[in-house]
């Protein structure tokens, strides 16, 4: 599934948080988006998912059988999964109870919800499932995986995380790069994760666009792994 992205502009007041001409992600990559924060990577990922509405500019999803813009229609909710922050989860749910919220929204049986936790068992490191501890009582990094988790249970072909590697330590940190390449190559999923950590971004990420008060400054093919030094280059000059 492609993202279009034309024209796409939005202010908050005097300050310009996205302004990008055009920008295609293509289907099936696994893209990473970085920057400093206030660069516009979060502001970007709501109005792709429509949570906020733009000033100017349009964002289309195509696949090979339609073309929507995501403003118009919530057709594309039905393929896409996303988890940007703590509001996406209902706290005062075990994450058993939001798996199972999650699961009756998509049409998914409780053979399949049970299949899908299973493979995911490892991730969860016995911390979640099973447990009576509410969502809202949870580790910044449980709440984390909770997100994640709950974003990928419809099988998207659009997945967007913002920072899925917060609060997460280097163990979880691992298995979910692991995963998210493993779905990508799986599923053909398109994928967007932001991210602070370029190393993280580099080692997961076939494409990497570095976003600069709300602008893409470099737009770089990374599948040879080539994006560590020019990152490192221009973090270096711009700090």
């Amino acid at each position: 599934m492609d993202i279009i992205i034309k024209d796409l502009k939005k202010t908050f007041g005097e300050k310009v948080a996205v302004d990008i001409p055009e920008l295609t992600i293509h289907s099936g990559e696994l893209l990473g988006l970085v920057g400093n924060n206030g660069a516009g990577k979060s502001t970007l990922f709501r109005l792709i998912l429509d949570l906020i509405k733009a000033d100017t500019g349009t964002v289309h999803m195509k696949g090979t059988d339609v073309e929507i813009n995501v403003a118009e229609t919530e057709v594309w909710k039905d393929w896409t999964g996303a988890f940007v922050d703590e509001s996406f989860l209902i706290d005062y749910l075990t994450p058993d109870e939001y798996f199972q919220f999650i699961a009756r929204l998509t049409d998914t049986t409780d053979e399949q919800l049970q299949e899908f936790l299973a493979q995911y068992q490892h991730f969860m490191a016995d911390e979640l499932a099973g447990q009576k501890k509410l969502i809202r009582t949870l580790s910044a990094g449980n709440k984390q995986k909770v997100g994640i988790m709950a974003a990928m249970l419809l099988r998207p072909k659009v997945l967007i995380l913002d920072e899925p590697l917060n609060f997460l330590d280097p163990s979880s940190q691992n298995a979910i790069k692991h995963l998210l390449k493993k779905y990508n190559e799986e599923t053909g999923a398109t994928i967007l994760v932001s991210s602070h950590n370029l190393q993280h971004t580099v080692d997961i990420s076939e494409r990497i666009v570095l976003l600069e008060h709300g602008k893409v400054i470099h737009d770089i093919d990374n599948k040879e792994k080539q994006a560590q030094d020019i990152l490192e280059n221009y973090f270096e000059i711009n700090d």
